[in-house]
């Protein structure tokens, strides 16, 4: 199948856009910038527009859901929109009863630990997403020529949250399904795969110019359990977007370990969290990918001397990827003040190539520290 013809990647709208050429692996004269979790709590307008309304009925506003992707934009001046809703919206729309908790997050009345607990959940089939191909639509319609990117949480993630019941620091109950049941195991991902990849499939039928897989909690996983027992799944839910052609990212974290193989399930780029730095992330990769990321958030906060040189180091290191999207490592905090985020941006923007290469690392992170102690732990991370 093909894009329909008034998306925006057909009408040329976004096909050239600093963001998708860097994701097809183009590289131009500015570095295209935007932040996961851009849009929410950091912003006033957003605590202001959510007065009242609880965040899944926000996401299921269309008219709400667009205003709140669109704020970001206005304000910051980033190269794209992310399309404001949650991993579980799917799952919601499914019929699978889920609220998320202030303070805790998604919450299900009834994990999923048994075979016969996955035989009982709903057909993805079923699931009406009418009002996320709105929202789309409605963002779409107001972003002009900035790129909307379209975003489905991973299948061990969700996955982890439904095993587990809601949030977890370790997923233990997921992992010990995961060897102890395989079935049961193997039946829940694909389930998984499915109703998300139709997610992110109405996201870019919509109007989306790219697609990004987050997996929250990949870093909880050995490198063997993720390349067998997760990975296909990722795979599987990409699968229904790969006949749209459509630039796909995947970004985990604590993926250090497995940077390669999120590479390998067949996207154009990764998303890399604040641990590696960009250079040895691309060593890693072990195969030319766009690379995303990954200014740390704790820098945010930082004197802007500090966290401009921040930038400009993650600048550097990037420039060894065949192309670089400049993004956090994970999400913006709440507490960031939103003028940092402009300057960012602003920064990124205006790098000459002789800032980017004079830049040093902040701190004790010396070059020599960095790649001795990146050497040593990529010994262990290559196939």
């Amino acid at each position: 199948m093909t894009l329909p013809a008034d998306h925006p990647l057909a009408t040329g709208r976004t096909a050239s856009s600093r963001l998708v050429s860097a994701y097809r692996g183009v590289r131009g004269d500015v570095t295209p910038v935007w932040f996961m979790r851009q849009a929410g709590r950091s912003l006033p307008e957003y605590r202001e527009l959510r007065v009242g309304t609880r965040m899944l009925d926000a996401c299921l506003d269309p008219a709400l859901a667009s205003e709140i992707t669109l704020q970001p934009v206005r304000r910051h001046g980033v190269d794209a929109g992310i399309f404001f809703s949650d991993i579980v919206i799917p799952l919601k729309l499914a019929g699978v009863a889920v609220e998320i908790e202030p303070g805790r997050g998604p919450v299900f009345a009834a994990p999923v630990r048994t075979s016969a607990d996955v035989a009982a959940l709903p057909d993805p089939a079923d699931a009406d997403f009418s009002a996320i191909a709105e929202g789309v639509a409605r963002t779409v319609a107001q972003l002009g020529d900035t790129p909307l990117i379209g975003f489905a949480g991973a299948p061990f993630t969700i996955a982890a949250y439904l095993v587990e019941g809601g949030p977890s620091k370790d997923h233990i109950r997921a992992r010990t399904l995961m060897h102890s049941d395989p079935d049961a195991w193997h039946a829940l991902l694909t389930w998984v795969a499915e109703v998300t990849g139709r997610f992110l499939r109405t996201q870019v039928l919509a109007g989306a110019s790219a697609a990004q897989l987050f997996d929250s909690w990949v870093g909880s996983l050995s490198r063997a359990d993720y390349s067998a027992r997760v990975a296909p799944y990722s795979a599987a839910a990409l699968e229904h977007v790969r006949d749209l052609d459509v630039p796909l990212v995947h970004f985990g974290v604590g993926s250090g370990d497995v940077l390669d193989l999120m590479h390998g399930i067949g996207v154009d780029a990764v998303g890399v969290d604040w641990r590696v730095p960009l250079d040895e992330a691309d060593r890693r990769v072990g195969a030319r990918a766009t690379l995303q990321g990954n200014v740390d958030p704790a820098m945010l906060a930082a004197p802007w001397p500090v966290l401009e040189r921040h930038v400009l180091d993650v600048l550097r290191r990037g420039a060894s990827a065949r192309a670089h999207v400049l993004n956090l490592g994970h999400g913006v905090p709440p507490e960031t003040d939103p003028d940092v985020l402009t300057r960012v941006v602003e920064l990124v923007h205006s790098a000459t190539a002789e800032q980017i290469a004079g830049a040093e690392p902040v701190g004790a992170d010396t070059d020599a520290d960095t790649d001795a102690d990146a050497d040593a732990a990529a010994e262990g991370a290559r196939p």
